[in-house]
């Protein structure tokens, strides 16, 4: 089950419910329980080191266009890449050869960042 830190645990709540539509079904001391797409992660107060930069948690997804578009409409920013072998274009990327387990020949994926610094990433598998 994914962990994801966070410094302000009311700052995440409202993030992930104004910003994703999601609500915890359960809350534990310290942290908030999510339930998504089969998958459950939990958000979690913690003072620790800060967020790194490789892709926390991911979302794969129908239709990556409508998705982020619905997600630019409620505030999220998405990442913009620029490195060897991958970029970013209005957010998106198309990267070759991924899941080629799952009968696809290519992702387009995006990133953001939760209110803590968590990266996230949503992909849209091209068979």
């Amino acid at each position: 089950m994914p962990r994801l830190p966070a410094q302000d645990l009311e700052r995440a709540r409202r993030f992930y419910s104004e910003k994703l539509g999601l609500d915890p079904v359960d809350e534990r001391p310290g942290g908030l329980l999510y339930r998504t797409a089969g998958t459950e992660f939990v958000v979690f107060h913690s003072t620790g080191a800060s967020p790194g930069t490789f892709t926390q948690m991911a979302w794969e997804v129908d239709d990556l266009d409508s998705v982020v578009a619905e997600l630019r409409r409620r505030g999220v920013r998405f990442e913009d890449v620029d490195v060897p072998g991958l970029r970013t274009v209005d957010g998106i990327t198309e990267v070759q050869g991924h899941y080629p387990s799952k009968g696809a020949r290519a992702e387009r994926a995006a990133w953001f960042r939760d209110s803590e610094g968590n990266l996230m990433g949503i992909g849209q598998l091209l068979r």
